[in-house]
């Protein structure tokens, strides 16, 4: 009885937060190093639209509510509502094997209705890596255990990239640093999380109600395994 009401708050609260509904990955899936994975979204009946959505940057991160750090650029245009997947070899030298990654889409195109300075996001659960040859800085380990790391200016990378203090103002066709961004039938999530950007205040708070998706959708696939 307590798990299942455990999943039923979970998703009913990624519901609120959430426009994007990210199903792959979960909190229970693994992608390997040098191989083709698969993101794999849906609608969620929630503001704004997948049509409102639109055009999209697609990345892997690591990070906590109020830093991310984006490792591997999947995409840096793809309309969410024009496609519901997208394919993308993993990068093995981004980082170690590690459950602490996750998937952020940030829209080039629409704003959180919660802090129209900053762009709509969402998030997946975090989810696993394995046959990985890189390693995380001490700046990115910092950030995963939620301690605050110094912040660097500049644009995302394919590499270990700046790390962020939340959302920051940005363009219509924005940049990104930071689970959404970061993340729910059966084992996905629906999440919007943090975002990839440089800016404090407002933007951490956004960046920490984006994050509950993030954890939520972890604690829906634990419960599911």
């Amino acid at each position: 009885m307590l798990a299942k009401t455990l999943i039923l708050l979970a998703v009913g609260t990624a519901q609120v937060f959430a426009t994007v509904f990210i199903t792959t990955p979960t909190a229970v899936t693994t992608f390997a190093g040098g191989q083709t994975a698969t993101i794999v979204w849906e609608e969620n009946g929630e503001e704004p639209s997948l049509a409102d959505f639109g055009p999209a940057r697609i990345s892997i991160y690591v990070g906590n509510p109020q830093q991310q750090t984006e490792l591997q650029v999947i995409s840096e245009d793809t309309d969410v509502s024009e496609e519901t997947s997208i394919e993308f070899i993993v990068d093995a030298t981004i980082g170690p094997n590690s459950d602490e990654y996750f998937i952020r889409f940030d829209s080039l195109e629409a704003r959180n209705p919660a802090e129209p300075r900053f762009p709509a996001q969402a998030f997946s659960a975090k989810f696993n890596l394995n046959s990985m040859t890189g390693e995380f800085t001490p700046e990115i380990i910092s950030q995963i255990a939620g301690q605050p790391s110094s912040t660097r200016s500049g644009g995302p990378s394919t590499r270990p990239g700046p790390t962020t203090n939340g959302p920051r103002p940005t363009s219509s066709r924005p940049t990104s640093t930071t689970p959404s961004n970061t993340n729910t039938p059966g084992q996905s999530t629906r999440s919007p999380a943090p975002s990839n950007t440089n800016a404090a205040g407002s933007g951490a708070v956004a960046n920490a109600v984006g994050w509950v998706g993030v954890l939520l959708g972890g604690l829906v696939g634990a419960v599911a395994v």
